[in-house]
């Protein structure tokens, strides 16, 4: 069972030329070593996977006649952090979805099944990613981009595609905090600036793929002038190689056939995270001006309050 659990902690990467042992072929190769109960859980798995991922525990542990316990102690028997996370890997390996729309919906779903879908979908990539979230890289990366703003330094924000929307969004949170922060996404523009950045400044660098060679020569010119270089992609790719400090968001949506949905929403969390933690390190002292900024914007509403 050991080798199962650590197989299941270090899954193959993209294009890394090792293929991870498909999750029902898994499940099927522990049926030896599990206790009676949580082997009816497995075979329900086997029976019908599509539907396991959807159900929830209650009905999951009355159709194996188990308790709701042994279903999440079945998952964790096979090399899973729970239910949540099996469920969320289980649906990537049955579910195709629809490619290049949303790999969490079927052609014939009517509204109410997209809302449940796509809301499941986005809350399950985030609980996963709270549970594997490095705690001492983001504390790195709060620590350079607080240095940075506190010695007037520059914040400066990279990314092409759907990951220079996120960029302008952390432009948009980090420049309230009275830093110097611009974002940019022409790859022209940000090569320059990367050429302008110096020793002290921070540059972070966003890529769902990180294989985009915008980004790459991005984070290549910024490291060798001498910049703090963080970067927020895919652990294992080849722009976190490139990367001081390695914020690593991992995720099912496979980016060469559906639209960036949950890796999106995965970015844009991890720079609310460096935005607080930031706001946090640079002390009362910045609060009145946070203050100033929502008195002035209330002032430019349309209506009165009541």
């Amino acid at each position: 069972m050991a080798s199962l659990r650590a197989e299941s902690s270090n899954p193959a990467q993209p294009g890394s030329g090792s293929v991870p042992m498909n999750m029902l072929d898994r499940v099927r190769a522990s049926l030896p070593a599990l206790s009676p109960a949580e082997q009816r859980v497995a075979k329900l798995v086997l029976a019908d996977a599509r539907s396991f991922a959807s159900l929830p525990v209650s009905e999951l542990s009355e159709r194996a006649h188990v308790s709701k316990p042994t279903v999440v102690r079945f998952c964790r028997s096979v090399g899973y952090d729970g239910l949540a996370d099996f469920k969320l890997k289980l649906a990537g390996t049955v579910n195709e979805g629809v490619p290049f729309v949303h790999r969490a919906v079927d052609e014939d779903d009517k509204s109410g099944d997209l809302i449940v879908k796509v809301i499941d979908n986005a809350v399950s990539a985030l609980l996963k990613y709270r549970n594997d979230a490095t705690g001492l890289a983001f504390e790195r990366a709060i620590a350079a981009l607080t240095e940075a703003g506190r010695n007037n330094k520059r914040i400066e924000f990279y990314g092409v595609g759907n990951s220079g929307i996120v960029v302008q969004d952390a432009q948009h949170k980090f420049f309230r905090l009275g830093v110097y922060a611009v974002a940019y996404n022409d790859s022209h523009v940000q090569l320059m600036a990367a050429t302008m950045l110096g020793p002290g400044d921070c540059a972070v660098v966003v890529s769902n793929s990180g294989r985009s060679q915008d980004v790459l020569d991005v984070a290549e010119t910024a490291r060798k002038k001498g910049a703090t270089v963080i970067v927020i992609t895919a652990s294992g790719s080849p722009l976190s190689l490139e990367g001081q400090i390695v914020l690593a968001v991992d995720h099912p949506e496979d980016y060469d056939r559906y639209s960036p949905m949950v890796s999106r929403l995965l970015h844009l969390t991890v720079i609310d995270i460096l935005t607080t933690g930031v706001a946090l390190r640079l002390g009362p002292a910045l609060r009145p001006l946070l203050q100033e900024i929502k008195r002035n914007l209330r002032a430019k509403r349309y209506t009165a309050q009541t």
